[in-house]
């Protein structure tokens, strides 16, 4: 089922960006969105501040699939689309072509991959957490986003203004501390599980995902078929879809 949410004056979109009279259904936020997986969230970004549009544009919104509606200056959409939203479109977008882009919205995210295995861990997509067995690790969801971002180039150096633009969705540098602070606590609950060596500092500076095959158990060899057998395996991060 195709869901969307609505952010406006009114608690419904007009009948020209309404997607109920396409089949969707309108969400007021209250269902669990551990379980929703399908939402669109709509905005009338001309209720907004510029400023308002931006953070929107940049929040972390798991389940959500921010679209901008009424942003005419092509210079602000290209902005919007960097920071996060999925689209921006100018007031005049019609129904059909809204919801063309909707279901492409839906589609990306289909596409994308649920869970990695790093290791002795499984990162969850879904949940923006970490297991350990059963056991989730609890992380915030930036720290879930270094961790995920830092497996996309295992073994490889990502550097703090990378991690600035990927992660913290910001094309400058705050000039605070909250990168190491967020690596920080990252390796604080990953030393729970046994695996804070897993987040390494890079010498030149920056921060990079140790090989995680160091991380599990020696003296016996993975079983054909198995979860940790195929981290043996050339490009050990693989993304398991």
């Amino acid at each position: 089922m195709a869901i969307f949410g609505w952010i406006g004056r009114d608690r419904v979109p007009p009948a020209e960006w309404d997607l109920r009279r396409r089949g969707w259904t309108l969400c007021h936020g209250h269902d669990d969105s551990r379980t929703a997986c399908r939402h669109v969230l709509l905005c009338d970004a001309r209720e907004l501040a510029p400023p308002e549009r931006r953070a929107l544009a940049a929040a972390d919104l798991p389940v959500w699939r921010v679209m901008m509606l009424g942003v005419e200056q092509s210079s602000e959409r290209a902005e919007l689309l960097s920071l996060g939203c999925v689209d921006a479109l100018p007031v005049d977008t019609d129904l059909h072509e809204l919801e063309a882009r909707a279901q492409r919205a839906i589609q990306m995210f289909d596409m994308m991959p649920r869970r990695r295995g790093i290791g002795p861990l499984s990162l969850e997509l879904f949940h923006r957490d970490a297991r350990h067995g059963t056991r989730w690790l609890g992380l915030h969801p930036r720290e879930f986003a270094l961790l995920w971002r830092l497996s996309e180039t295992p073994g490889q150096r990502v550097t703090r203004k990378q991690l600035i633009v990927d992660v913290w969705r910001m094309s400058h540098d705050p000039e605070t501390n909250s990168v190491e602070v967020h690596v920080s606590r990252l390796r604080a609950k990953l030393a729970l599980a046994g695996c804070d060596a897993l987040v390494e500092t890079a010498l030149e500076g920056g921060y990079r995902l140790a090989d995680p095959r160091s991380l599990m158990p020696t003296g016996k060899a993975p079983q054909p078929g198995t979860f940790e057998s195929y981290l043996y395996e050339p490009g050990w991060a693989k993304q398991d879809a």
